[in-house]
């Protein structure tokens, strides 16, 4: 009766220190509404499950994305849609005022990307690599590192106060192969969450059975029902680990990773605070 007492007290005890734990703040960027879910939405999901804090940030308002609309139709349209997939994923969204299609990485912009990771206290911040066919991904990059090291200097940006921590800034993957491969340094596991993650991915309505099979020449293609759509955006957007990411898995989840069946990964940005494993676990509590 004592050892049940005790295992209990212990238990108790556990779930109290977990409590007490800070909550983690990741903030993700996207260059258009809909790029955050996709690079990133599961371990979101994950992480909002947890209680954790996640924000995710469209740098424009995807007012260029489509053949027959534009302009400030098209812009409301898309805020709505990401708006709705935040209620899905469980995170706050946030869509910029630049137009799609016309993001640089101007002081302007960078000040904001500057203020946004601060306001939100951020621990992680995940965003796209600087290889990339569409200059918006690019230049979303750029103002990602241009952030890294001045999110903590009190002079730039002086009415918001600096972080007093430099976060962990990461590249969400791609299969750009110059000048260099993306490289998995952590990969989540998102199997338990990929229909969620599909579903809340299906409210971007707009961009993903409309605009980007007008892109491919398949738009008469689209099914009507929404079981048939997302059944359509899973097919298409699988997540189904490469031999680095799987290789990743393996190495955070040891013998499960190897059987992991939808992944998101992660390279770590030179730029900002580099964490070593232990911290990465702490950062990433799925993985411990």
């Amino acid at each position: 009766m004592k050892k049940v007492i005790f295992l209990f007290v212990l238990v108790l005890l556990s779930g109290m220190v977990l409590a007490q734990e800070e909550p983690i703040n990741v903030i993700v960027l996207g260059a258009h509404p809909d790029d955050c879910d996709g690079d990133a939405g599961g371990t979101a999901i994950l992480f909002a499950q947890m209680g954790h804090h996640v924000k995710f940030v469209s740098l424009t308002n995807g007012d260029a994305g489509h053949y027959a609309r534009g302009g400030g139709d098209l812009a409301r349209t898309r805020i709505a849609e990401a708006q709705e997939a935040g209620r899905r994923f469980g995170v706050e969204y946030e869509v910029l005022d630049n137009h799609d299609g016309e993001l640089m990485p101007t002081l302007e912009n960078r000040l904001k990307v500057i203020r946004l990771i601060r306001e939100w206290d951020a621990d992680v911040v995940i965003g796209p690599r600087p290889n990339d066919y569409h200059p918006d991904h690019r230049y979303t990059s750029i103002l990602m590192q241009d952030a890294a090291f001045m999110v903590i200097v009190p002079n730039v940006a002086p009415e918001v106060p600096p972080l007093k921590k430099n976060p962990v800034f990461l590249y969400s993957e791609d299969n750009f192969q110059k000048p260099y491969p993306f490289e998995a340094d952590i990969a989540i596991d998102i199997d338990a969450v990929f229909d969620q993650k599909i579903y809340a991915m299906s409210a971007h309505e707009s961009q993903y059975f409309d605009w980007l099979p007008w892109t491919r020449g398949q738009l008469e293609n689209v099914p009507e029902g929404e079981e048939a759509r997302l059944q359509m955006l899973a097919k298409q957007r699988p997540f189904t680990p490469d031999q680095a990411v799987r290789e990743s898995l393996i190495k955070w989840y040891g013998e499960k990773g190897g059987s992991v069946s939808h992944a998101e990964a992660f390279e770590i940005c030179e730029y900002g605070k580099q964490p070593g494993e232990e911290e990465i676990k702490r950062l990433f509590p799925m993985l411990r």
